[in-house]
């Protein structure tokens, strides 16, 4: 009964760290990128939208990648 309970335990603490390494990334990426793509972004600017979207599915492919190994 132990057993799936850690299991549980580290599932969720994984979880968690895999989104703090998302998140880190993409203030990464803010901060080294030249244009504020959140301002961009609220005056409607699509292709900012699929640039930042795009970051953040290769932000998560490399944690999962990471995490998963």
């Amino acid at each position: 009964m132990v057993k799936p309970l850690l299991q549980m335990l580290l599932m969720v603490g994984w979880t968690f760290l895999g989104i703090i390494l998302i998140y880190v990334g993409l203030l990464l990426f803010d901060r080294l990128s030249p244009i504020d793509y959140r301002a961009e972004i609220r005056k409607g600017n699509v292709a900012a939208g699929v640039v930042l979207g795009a970051v953040i599915l290769a932000i998560a492919a490399v944690v999962v990648a990471v995490l998963s190994t």
